[in-house]
C-alpha cells in the first residue's frame, strides 16, 4: 500500500533483461536504456570502469537501475531524435495518459574545447493528462557488492561510495524519491546524475541548455557524414553509434559497452568487450573515413602512436585498456548471475595474452591514411613511417609463425590464413606509404616482402579437397575471415579461386542468409549464432562478385534484424532471429555502414 496515497501502487514490475536497448555517451562514457526508461547499464568513471547501474547482469532484487515508471502502464515509444543521440521514451498508461522521458549525456564545444561531463541528464514531463510515476534510483559500487551512503542537500542527493561519489541534483522532490513514492506528474521535472560538484546554474536551466547544445552538435555532426543515397537513417545511426564508442581523451575505440553477454543461449561464451583491440578499432575508422567522418581517425591515431612506441619495435598485444593498460587480468565474478541468469559474468580479458599476428597489419592500416589525406590537422610524414617501418618487421617476422588467430582461440595455435593476410596487408601499405613519401628504396623494399608473402599465402591456404581457401596454411577447415582477402586488396574478387571460395562458405558456413564464424569446433563447441560482421564481409563479397541482388537482400535481412532502435549485438540467432554477444558491437554497426555504401544506388541516379 503506498501509505501517502492510501491505494495499492499498480506498477508493472521490470521489463526482462533484453537487447531492447538504446545507447546513450558523450565520448567519455555510456549508459544503455531499456525500452520502458530504464537505466540497465553504466560504468564510470568511463567505460570500463564499475557498473552503477548493473541491472543488465544482475536480475535479482540487488541489481542497480535507475527507473522513471509511470503506474498503469499500458504501452510505450521509443526513439532518438533525428540524426543524434539524445534518446526519447514515451510510457502511456491505460487511460491514455502519458509521459516522455528524454535521456542524453552532454556533448558539445565550449571554451575551446569538447564538454563531455561525467553527466546523465533525465527530463521528465508530462505530456497527457496528470499521470502518476514513481521514480527509483538504485545506485551500486564494487560491482554491486556495496551499497553507497546517501546524504540529503536542498535540491541533491549525494550517493557516497570508497572509490567514487556521485550527486544527483534534481528539481523533483527528494523524499518521493528517497521513498519511491508514486506521485502526480504535473511539470517537468529533471534530474542530473554526475560527479560531486555544484552546478554553475540553476537545475531546470542547466538541463534544457546541456540538452539544446548537445541536440546542435549531434545535428551538426551527422549534417557533415557523406553518406549514401540509399539506408542513410540506418547509416546515420550506425555513424553516431561508432563516434560514441571512442574514448576521446586517448583516443582509445571500445569494442561495445558491455561485458559478459552471451554469444548464444547459455553458452558461457561471455567475454568482456570493454576494452580496445587495435583490428575492431583500425573497422571503425575505415568505415567512419569511408563517409568522411575523419575526426575518430585523428584521436585514435593519437592512441594507437602510443602503442607503436610503447612496443618499441617488438610484440604488439592485440588490444589494451583505453587508457593502454596492457595488463588486463581476467576475473570472473561469482556473485553476479548475469545476463538472464546466464553467467559467467566476465572482468578482464585474458586475449591480453595472446599472440595474434594479424595485429601488425591492423596497426599499419589503421595509420595508412594519415599519410595520403590532406585534410587532416596533422599529417603523418617520415618520422611516423620510420616507427611504422618496425611494426612491420614484425609482420615480416612472424607471418607465417602459429598465432591464437583473430577469433582468439584459447587452446589451438595454428598459422592462421587471416593473420598472414593481415601482415601482408601491413607490407603492402608499408610500400605504398613509402612511394608516397618518395622513398623509393624502402618501397621497393615493402612491396618485395608483400610479393613473397603473397604466393605464399596463395599456395599454403588453398585446400584442393575444399576448393577453397582455408583457415590455416595446410588446413582444410573453412572459416569466414578469408573474405577479407577483397577487403584489404589481396586478391581479385573475380579470381576463380575467391569464387569458389565465397560459394564453399555459402554451403557450410551460412544458415540461410546468416553465417556463422568457421565450422571446427573451438574451445566451447561448434558455434550456435551467426556472427554479424561475417555476414557482412559475405555481402560485401557477393557485391563485388556481381551479385548485387543477393547482397542486397541479406543487407535487408540484417537491418530487420537489429533493434527498434537500428542497433546491433555481435551475434544473431539464425532460428529465433534474436540478438546475442556484447552490445551495441562496432563490428556490426561497421557492417551495416560498409554494406549500404557498396550497394546504394549513386546520388546522380536521383539528382
Amino acid at each position: 500500500m503506498s501509505a501517502a496515497m492510501g491505494t495499492p501502487d499498480n506498477f508493472a514490475p521490470p521489463a526482462p533483461a533484453s537487447l531492447s536497448l538504446g545507447v546513450i555517451g558523450n565520448c567519455a562514457f555510456s549508459a544503455l536504456v531499456d525500452a520502458h526508461g530504464r537505466i540497465v547499464w553504466c560504468c564510470l568513471p568511463r567505460f570500463d570502469g564499475d557498473p552503477v547501474f548493473n541491472a543488465l547482469l544482475d536480475g535479482s532484487d540487488q541489481g542497480s537501475s535507475f527507473a522513471i515508471e509511470i503506474e498503469n502502464f499500458s504501452h510505450n515509444r521509443q526513439w532518438y531524435d533525428p540524426n543524434t543521440a539524445v534518446l526519447r521514451t514515451q510510457l502511456f498508461d491505460h487511460s491514455g495518459q502519458a509521459v516522455e522521458i528524454t535521456d542524453f549525456a552532454p556533448r558539445f564545444y565550449s571554451r575551446s574545447r569538447f564538454f563531455k561531463p561525467m553527466t546523465l541528464v533525465r527530463r521528465v514531463r508530462p505530456i497527457k493528462g496528470a499521470p502518476r510515476i514513481r521514480v527509483s534510483l538504485d545506485l551500486r559500487f564494487d560491482w554491486g557488492r556495496s551499497q553507497p551512503k546517501i546524504t540529503q542537500g536542498s535540491n541533491h542527493l549525494r550517493y557516497v561510495g570508497d572509490a567514487l561519489t556521485l550527486r544527483l541534483n534534481t528539481d523533483a522532490p527528494l523524499s518521493h524519491l528517497l521513498s519511491r513514492q508514486p506521485f502526480v506528474l504535473t511539470r517537468e521535472h529533471n534530474f542530473l546524475l554526475g560527479a560531486d560538484e555544484s552546478l554553475a546554474d540553476g537545475i531546470a536551466d542547466t538541463a534544457r541548455l546541456f540538452e539544446q547544445e548537445t541536440l546542435s552538435y549531434w545535428r551538426k555532426w551527422s549534417q557533415r557524414l557523406a553518406i549514401p543515397l540509399e539506408w542513410q537513417e540506418a547509416v546515420i545511426r550506425a555513424a553516431i553509434t561508432l563516434k560514441l564508442s571512442l574514448f576521446e581523451d586517448t583516443g582509445a575505440i571500445v569494442a561495445a559497452m558491455t561485458t559478459s553477454i552471451p554469444e548464444a543461449p547459455g553458452s558461457g561464451r561471455n567475454w568482456d568487450y570493454r576494452y580496445c583491440w587495435l583490428r575492431d578499432a583500425f573497422f571503425v575508422v575505415r568505415a567512419l573515413n569511408s563517409l568522411s567522418e575523419v575526426g575518430t581517425m585523428e584521436d585514435y591515431l593519437r592512441w594507437l602512436s602510443n602503442v607503436v612506441v610503447q612496443a618499441n619495435g617488438g610484440y604488439i598485444q592485440p588490444l589494451f585498456g583505453i587508457g593502454l593498460e596492457r595488463e588486463l587480468p581476467e576475473a570472473v565474478y561469482e556473485h553476479l548471475g548475469g545476463y538472464r541468469n546466464m553467467g559467467p559474468v566476465r572482468v578482464g580479458n585474458q586475449a591480453q595474452e595472446h599472440f595474434q599476428h594479424d595485429v601488425y597489419g591492423n596497426v599499419v592500416l589503421g595509420a595508412a591514411q594519415a599519410f595520403h589525406d590532406h585534410r587532416l590537422l596533422h599529417r603523418a610524414g617520415a618520422a611516423e613511417f620510420l616507427r611504422l617501418e618496425a611494426v612491420g618487421e614484425q609482420a615480416v617476422l612472424n607471418y607465417d609463425k602459429p598465432d591464437a588467430g583473430m577469433w582468439e582461440l584459447r587452446t589451438r595455435a595454428r598459422v592462421h590464413t587471416s593473420s598472414a593476410l593481415m601482415c601482408w596487408a601491413a607490407c603492402d601499405r608499408l610500400g605504398k606509404i613509402a612511394t608516397t613519401l618518395q622513398q623509393a628504396e624502402r618501397a621497393s623494399y615493402w612491396h618485395g616482402h608483400a610479393n613473397l608473402m603473397r604466393d605464399r599465402i596463395l599456395r599454403e591456404s588453398w585446400s584442393d579437397e575444399r576448393q577453397a581457401f582455408a583457415e590455416s596454411f595446410g588446413g582444410r577447415d573453412l572459416d569466414a575471415s578469408v573474405l577479407l582477402m577483397i577487403e584489404v586488396g589481396f586478391i581479385d574478387p573475380q579470381d576463380p579461386r575467391f569464387v569458389a571460395t565465397v560459394d564453399a562458405l555459402e554451403k557450410h558456413l551460412c544458415d540461410g542468409p546468416y553465417m556463422r564464424r568457421y565450422e571446427a569446433p573451438d574451445d566451447f563447441g561448434k558455434p550456435e549464432t551467426a556472427f554479424n560482421i561475417c555476414t557482412f564481409w559475405r555481402i560485401d563479397a557477393l557485391a563485388r562478385l556481381g551479385r548485387k541482388a543477393q547482397a542486397r537482400e541479406i543487407f535487408e535481412t540484417m537491418l530487420a534484424a537489429r533493434n527498434h532502435l537500428g542497433l546491433l549485438s555481435e551475434d544473431t540467432h539464425p532460428v529465433t532471429g534474436e540478438m546475442w554477444g556484447n552490445f551495441p558491437q562496432t563490428y556490426s554497426m561497421v557492417g551495416i555502414i560498409n554494406a549500404a555504401v557498396r550497394l546504394s544506388a549513386p546520388w546522380d541516379s536521383k539528382i
